[in-house]
C-alpha cells in the first residue's frame, strides 16, 4: 500500500484555477495534492536580443521556491547572488516543454515569460509547474488574440507532465514527497495532448531499473497525462 493509500495509477487530487494574478496576461494556480504552484505568463513586445530581426518569438520560464514552501525555511536564492543548478535545470525544462507546443513564428517578435513560483512543495513541483504553465500560456495568448496582437493562437497542442517512480518494487504514478524521498527510481515524463514525448528524465536513486520497469512507468505516465490534459481542457472551457 502506498503511503497516500492511492492506487498505483492514481493521481493526487489536481485542480487548476485561472485568473488568480490581477496584472498578469495569463495565470493559473495549480495544485497536485499538497504541491501548490502559482504560474503567471507575462508578455514583452520584443524578443530576446539574440533573436531580434528573425521574425519569431520566444517562450521562456523562471522557477523559484518560496522560503517556506517546505518544512524548514530555505534561503532565497537572490540573497546568495546565484541560482542553484536545480533551479536552472527546472526552469529550462519548463521553457523547453512550452516551446515544444508553441508556433514561435506565429508569435512574432515577442517574448512570453512563464514565472512558476512554488508556494508549497510536496513532491512533483516541476511537473505541476509545466502543467499549470500551459494554462497560463494559453490565457496569455488568448488575451493577445482578443486584442488583435496576434491573428491566431499559436498553440499546436496541450503539454503536461507527471512524475513516476519505482517504490517498494512497484511502478507508481505521481509521487508525493514521502514516496519520492524513498523511491528506488525517480522519473518525470513530459508529453503532449496527442501523446508525443517531449522529455523523459529517469534516475536510479537506490537501485538500477529494468527496461520493463521503464515501460511500465511510461504507461502510467501516459494515463496520468491524459487525465491532466482533460483537466486543462475543462479549466480553459
Amino acid at each position: 500500500m502506498r503511503p497516500s493509500k492511492r492506487a498505483s495509477d492514481e493521481l493526487r487530487p489536481v485542480s487548476m484555477e485561472r485568473n488568480v494574478a490581477r496584472y498578469a496576461e495569463g495565470s493559473c494556480l495549480v495544485k497536485f495534492g499538497e504541491t501548490h504552484v502559482l504560474c503567471t505568463a507575462s508578455l514583452e513586445d520584443k524578443p530576446p536580443q539574440w533573436l531580434r530581426g528573425q521574425g519569431r518569438g520566444w517562450v521562456t520560464a523562471e522557477y523559484a521556491m518560496l522560503p517556506r514552501a517546505t518544512h524548514t525555511r530555505t534561503r532565497r536564492e537572490a540573497t546568495s547572488g546565484k541560482q542553484s543548478g536545480r533551479t536552472q535545470e527546472i526552469q529550462r525544462l519548463i521553457g523547453r516543454s512550452l516551446r515544444a507546443v508553441t508556433d514561435l513564428q506565429m508569435l512574432g517578435e515577442r517574448q512570453i515569460t512563464l514565472d512558476c513560483d512554488v508556494l508549497q512543495a510536496d513532491g512533483g513541483t516541476r511537473t505541476a509547474a509545466i502543467t499549470g504553465a500551459w494554462v497560463a500560456l494559453h490565457d496569455c495568448l488568448k488575451w493577445m488574440h482578443g486584442r488583435s496582437i496576434i491573428k491566431d493562437i499559436p498553440l499546436r497542442d496541450h503539454v503536461a507532465a507527471v512524475s513516476c517512480g519505482v517504490s517498494n518494487g512497484e511502478p507508481v504514478l505521481d509521487l508525493d514527497y514521502t514516496e519520492d524521498s524513498a523511491a528506488e527510481t525517480d522519473a518525470n515524463f513530459v508529453m503532449t495532448g496527442l501523446g508525443f514525448l517531449v522529455e523523459v528524465q529517469a534516475t536510479a536513486e537506490v537501485a538500477v531499473f529494468s527496461e520493463p520497469a521503464l515501460t511500465s512507468m511510461l504507461a502510467l505516465a501516459r494515463g496520468g497525462i491524459a487525465k491532466l490534459v482533460e483537466l486543462q481542457k475543462q479549466a480553459i472551457a
